[in-house]
């Protein structure tokens, strides 16, 4: 599939979503410089089991791996096979099993890390150090010069080893931009680095500031960029859009979103951004989004908001009648007159209609011939009523038998 601009000439509007034309209009996309190929990283299995509380096991780590292969990322960053004997043995298995995606570990900046992976039989490395001065000096407690030299040694150990090598910068964001573009070209050339990671640590980078990074370090890195960004403000997916705009070309997701303190930067609103505000496909396949997603929240254990865009359980459920109102009109023929994308272009399962406190006379009608129950106007008004007042009274909607049970008072009135 494409990674540019549809050429349908209407590239917001298609059968499977309906966004604004502003997002194409010259004024606004005339300054965009995207890379030719945008490809997915997810780190679901390492940085995203970072979210506190959350554990995947081996078989977990698999079962995972196995469905992001399906939905067709380009890399899968398996672990870090320092952090414990389950953590290598699951990468060991992922990548025997050749799923498809190129199967990354992720490193410290530490030859015996680096070692490590490498007999994991990974294809590349993610290798980290922290970028700025506070944080080597208040948290690590190193010398600066000590960062450098652990980078120069461990990224020249890949090279050795043959493994793709990203360089990893920890809170660069908050750091000295031009120690940090020294840093990088230092690592470059003294040790190795095939491609550096524009990492925000933090979350505190705005979506103004993140197309600033991205510009800055291409004047200065001439190898393919990446984007690793946290969503402390929730501006990960805006940050990641703009540093993509601006020519990065790799992007370091999860599933769910999950990760450190407040998460990562969600794969499912990034990428379906990207197919329909921007004409940018990654060429995943979109209808297993939710499939992935109900697998991530089983195992891990996190419990989703229901209005969360495309995977929540209730982003496509309708209660308000003035909308059921919409849906009983439009959607059989017309599915993106009511939802801005298809549920089943992202493997959602169909909108529901509720019965509750903001429902209209279209959610009695539904409701009763889904029940077989026939009313009159007369009795239609009572009854939507009645809902109202129980649903108001209850702080809910109103289950099958709660609604009958309200049709039987009115009907017994008669």
């Amino acid at each position: 599939m494409s990674n540019t601009k549809q050429n349908t000439g209407q590239p917001w509007k298609t059968d499977n979503w309906f966004v604004s034309p502003w997002n194409y209009v010259d004024e606004v996309t005339r300054d965009f410089r995207p890379p030719e190929k945008v490809k997915i990283h997810d780190i679901t299995l390492r940085d995203g089991e970072q979210q506190a509380g959350v554990i995947f096991t081996k078989d977990d780590k698999i079962r995972i791996a196995e469905k992001l292969a399906e939905v067709g990322v380009h890399r899968i960053e398996a672990g870090m096979p320092a952090v414990s004997p389950n953590d290598e043995a699951a990468i060991r298995e992922i990548v025997k099993r050749n799923l498809g995606p190129e199967i990354f570990a992720f490193c410290r900046c530490m030859v015996p890390d680096v070692e490590l992976a490498a007999d994991c039989g990974v294809d590349g490395i993610v290798i980290e150090i922290p970028a700025s001065a506070h944080l080597i000096s208040e948290a690590y407690r190193w010398p600066l010069e000590k960062a450098i030299d652990l980078s120069v040694k461990a990224t020249a150990f890949a090279k050795e080893k043959g493994l793709y090598t990203v360089f990893f910068t920890i809170d660069a964001t908050r750091t000295d931009l031009g120690w940090l573009l020294d840093l990088i070209d230092r690592v470059s050339s003294e040790g190795h680095m095939d491609a550096f990671t524009l990492v925000d640590t933090f979350g505190v980078l705005s979506p103004h500031a993140a197309t600033y990074f991205t510009n800055k370090v291409r004047e200065r890195v001439k190898k393919p960029l990446e984007i690793h960004f946290h969503s402390d403000f929730g501006l990960g997916v805006a940050n990641t859009i703009n540093a993509v705009l601006a020519g990065a070309e790799v992007i370091h997701s999860t599933v769910l979103g999950i990760g450190e303190r407040a998460g990562n930067t969600p794969m499912e609103e990034t990428v379906l951004a990207f197919l329909t505000m921007y004409g940018i496909d990654v060429g995943i396949n979109y209808g297993k989004l939710n499939e992935l997603s109900r697998l991530v929240r089983e195992l891990s254990g996190v419990e989703v908001p229901a209005c969360r865009p495309f995977i929540g359980d209730g982003a496509y459920t309708i209660e308000s009648g003035i909308v059921t109102g919409w849906f009983k009109n439009a959607f059989e023929s017309s599915p993106t007159t009511v939802f801005p994308v298809n549920p089943n272009f992202v493997g959602h399962e169909p909108p529901r209609i509720l019965m509750g406190k903001k429902s209209g006379l279209d959610n009695i009608e539904i409701w009763s011939k889904k029940l077989g129950i026939e009313l009159s106007e007369e009795e239609a008004m009572e009854v939507l009523k009645r809902v109202k007042l129980n649903s108001h009274d209850l702080k809910r909607t109103l289950t099958d038998d709660e609604f009958k049970e309200v049709v039987g008072e009115v009907k017994a009135q008669k």
